[in-house]
């Protein structure tokens, strides 16, 4: 089912832009000090580039500051190849910053759901497709919700509630909630360090679900473990 495609609205992309050009001239001198570190750390390259899914479907080209070395056998796991500097960039979300340009582009917003891979989106239900209805974000009301702990149905009922009750006001609840996310990270990564793959569709769980620790209404067996 291809799912269709809503138009951004002008106010929302024109405040994208602008206050993307306000932080670039900020955040410039700590993407240099970031870039050169990890090209001392890691290596080349020092972006991480990554196909996502976006508004629609639409895929994109994700970009972030590189936090793991090459893989040096196929079963390593994503922990053991994050290095001292890539934990401190995960755990602090410097690694993000680069993403100023996806939204500068159009390609992402400030708060939405956090885009996700094609073969996830690949495996969604009708129901979960709703995700796709805005534009992708940095943060959003998931990320302050508990972010990666959160299982995946979890993660997808909150991004849903948010897309429809999304106003300025709820916006301005994230992005104050984000400065206290960043400031004291929680959930950066799920269980024993591993983010868990998309599991594929399962049954919508209760739209009631509007607590900031995103518990009301959760099905206790659908925990990350």
């Amino acid at each position: 089912m291809t799912t269709p495609r809503f138009r951004v609205p002008w106010p929302r992309r024109a405040v994208d832009v602008v206050v993307v050009l306000v932080l670039a001239l900020v955040a410039a001198p700590i993407c240099l000090v970031v870039a050169v570190l990890v090209l001392l750390s890691s290596g080349r390259p020092v972006l991480f580039r990554q196909r996502r899914s976006g508004l629609g479907g639409r895929e994109f080209d994700i970009v972030k500051f590189r936090t793991m070395r090459p893989l040096r056998h196929p079963d390593e796991p994503d922990a053991d190849r994050q290095s001292r500097l890539g934990r401190f960039l995960r755990w602090s979300s410097l690694d993000e910053i680069p993403q100023l340009w996806n939204i500068l582009v159009g390609e992402m917003t400030f708060i939405g759901p956090r885009p996700t891979l094609p073969e996830q989106v690949a495996r969604y239900s009708t129901h979960e497709r709703g995700r796709l209805a805005v534009l992708p974000g940095i943060t959003g009301w998931a990320q302050v919700n508990g972010r990666n702990a959160l299982s995946w149905p979890e993660r997808i009922e909150l991004d849903l509630w948010y897309i429809e009750h999304r106003s300025a006001a709820l916006d301005l609840r994230i992005l104050v909630q984000t400065v206290g996310r960043v400031l004291r990270p929680t959930g950066v990564v799920g269980a024993g360090g591993v983010n868990p793959d998309f599991p594929g569709p399962r049954h919508p769980l209760d739209d009631s679900m509007t607590r900031e620790d995103g518990r009301d209404g959760i099905d206790p067996t659908l925990r990350a473990g």
